[in-house]
């Protein structure tokens, strides 16, 4: 066995009552665990216009009862793929072509639908990677939730279901549960939407949860409590969790064990502190290198401000915005509560806060595609909070926004190509060939191979999803770009090369932008000046510098100390 050494970001150290499961039973000292879920040369294939493309290729992996395996690797590294080939959900066009998933005594490769309709949901539970696309938008969120009840006859009644649902929301970190579950998906944020999913999978009470990035969407106070819940859960139950995830930080403090997965195999696994302590494989080592989490980050110098008054390419102030109360006679709801804020110009200005805090609404304010209750926005000097027609239109070519979910974002119908030349054509910018030329380029600059331009959103794995996402609004060369978790959905590598790309971007043509994010890490590596959001208020703002290392507001300093791989490296709130 290799032994550990320190890694890039600091010492492993397992969590205080977390080690690996002990076998049950076992007659000897030393036997190994039972499994309860045995992946064994697993293979499965994409039929594409060019013939079939291997996803996975002879993927091997077991998981005890009471264990956490971390299942960690590039984006369309295949690790979706195996997740969904668990539960028999791969897509249309897939095909699972050799291989056994041994759940128990069951061959899940081989059992017909009927069998897996009997375990899914009940024996294994599912969080999927996009909450937006997961959820019924038609169906209101409580049903959703006890539908799993229902349907496996948990309950011996609609009326039960609708009261566990709301335990399970207050359970899965949802404030006011007895109201989300009365409404409808759109009108939750992302965060809340995920932790919808969450309570969904767990309904059950499952042996075997596999959670596909189930924290990327969550803001670090939830993310914690939501992942100190599935260790209760895991403790109390015996549950064995297969945790698909991009961020080392919550795999090194959560999982016993981890794999590292590059283009459909396995390239690494064992221990959690031997493989992130001594990774053997060079993967490994470029994952923990790009890791924000996990190894030291730059501190980015503001730009220098100018002393006139166009010194800031977006001013907001009093920014209000109510939304009607859900039932007859309720209170509007504000979801963004007198809210100042300026952008600068070439400046990365970053929103963070808990789901629901108003970070969202607020961008949406800025770049109009909602009218502020009261308060103005500047800009470049001037005040669009009431723009309509055409001028309206020439401001949108100068500002553009990443939506949060990119799958929601991007119309299915269309290729890759045509998505990202789509604001070229609204604008009617170039020629034909010309377009396709520069989405080319843009491709490029996003790690996104050319042959992608003939591809649909449903070829894609999230994170090249969201890649062509950010290609489609720098395809105008913005002044302004609204980025709402822009990285959420990527790998660490790939999350890297996209936040140098950005920084890039700034240097060269002085674009400014709002960057919305749970994560902590990346927004001290990219920003210049933060801004924390609660309960619809800006309640901090200031320097990264000044405010990682002196937080003055106690929700602030919540949040550092809840940054994922605090437990590992101990060095979370530093700057």
């Amino acid at each position: 066995m290799k032994k550990p050494t320190t890694p890039p970001g600091g010492p492993v150290a397992r969590p205080a009552g977390r080690s690996a499961p002990e076998s049950e039973g076992a007659g000897t000292a030393g036997a190994p665990p039972p499994v309860l879920l045995g992946i064994e040369d697993l293979r499965i294939s994409y039929r594409s216009g060019t013939g079939r493309v291997d996803a996975v290729r002879g993927v091997s992996l077991a998981v005890a009862p009471g264990e956490v395996l971390a299942l960690v690797g590039a984006s369309g590294s295949g690790k979706s793929t195996t997740a969904h080939a668990v539960v028999g959900l791969l897509p249309p066009g897939a095909a699972l072509t050799a291989g056994r998933i041994g759940f128990g005594a069951t061959d899940l490769a081989t059992a017909g639908e009927a069998a897996m309709r009997r375990h899914r949901g009940r024996d294994i539970g599912f969080i999927p990677q996009d909450p937006m696309v997961s959820l019924n938008p038609v169906r209101r969120i409580g049903p959703q939730v006890g539908e799993v009840l229902l349907i496996h006859k948990l309950v011996d009644s609609r009326r039960r279901a609708e009261q566990r649902a709301v335990e399970l929301l207050a359970e899965a970190g949802l404030p006011q549960p007895e109201l989300r579950a009365r409404q409808y998906p759109h009108e939750l944020s992302g965060g809340m939407r995920q932790r919808a999913l969450i309570a969904i999978a767990l309904a059950a009470r499952p042996r075997l949860l596999i959670a596909d990035e189930p924290t990327s969407a969550l803001d670090v106070t939830v993310q914690r409590a939501l992942l100190d819940h599935l260790d209760e859960l895991v403790a109390r139950t015996g549950t064995a969790v297969l945790l698909i995830t991009h961020d080392l930080g919550v795999a090194a403090d959560r999982a016993q064990r981890v794999a590292v997965m590059s283009d459909g195999e396995i390239v690494e696994s064992g221990p959690v502190e031997e493989v992130l302590g001594a990774p053997g494989h060079s993967v490994t080592r470029e994952l923990l290198r790009s890791a924000p989490s996990l190894t030291s980050v730059r501190q980015r110098t503001p730009p220098v401000r100018s002393a006139g008054p166009d010194r800031d390419l977006v001013v907001a102030r009093g920014l209000v915005k109510e939304f009607t109360g859900a039932g007859r006679g309720a209170a509007p709801v504000r979801a963004v509560d007198d809210v100042d804020l300026r952008i600068g110009r070439g400046e990365t200005f970053a929103l963070v806060g808990e789901s629901g805090s108003g970070k969202s609404t607020t961008a949406r304010l800025l770049v109009r595609l909602a009218d502020p209750t009261s308060g103005t926005v500047h800009f470049d000097g001037e005040d669009i909070t009431r723009l309509r027609g055409e001028a309206l239109r020439r401001l949108r070519r100068r500002m553009q926004i990443v939506h949060q979910s990119p799958y929601a974002s991007l119309d299915p119908r269309l290729t890759v190509g045509d998505i990202v030349t789509e604001p070229l054509r609204a604008h009617r910018v170039g020629s034909r060939a010309w377009r396709t030329q520069e989405a080319v380029a843009l491709l490029d600059r996003v790690r996104l191979p050319a042959g992608a331009l003939r591809r649909r959103p449903r070829e894609l794995s999230g994170g090249q999803r969201q890649r062509v996402a950010i290609a489609r609004a720098l395809a105008l060369r913005p002044d302004l770009v609204v980025c709402d978790e822009p990285v959420s959905a990527l790998d660490v590598s790939v999350q890297a090369r996209i936040l140098d790309l950005l920084a890039e971007l700034q240097d060269e043509s002085g674009l400014s932008c709002l960057f919305i994010s749970h994560d902590l890490a990346v927004v001290r590596d990219i920003a210049h000046r933060v801004g924390v959001m609660r309960g619809g208020r800006l309640v901090e703002s200031g320097t990264v510098a000044r405010v990682f290392a002196e937080p003055a507001h106690p929700y602030t300093r919540e949040l550092l100390a809840s940054v994922a791989g605090s437990r590992r490296t101990g060095t979370a709130a530093e700057a």
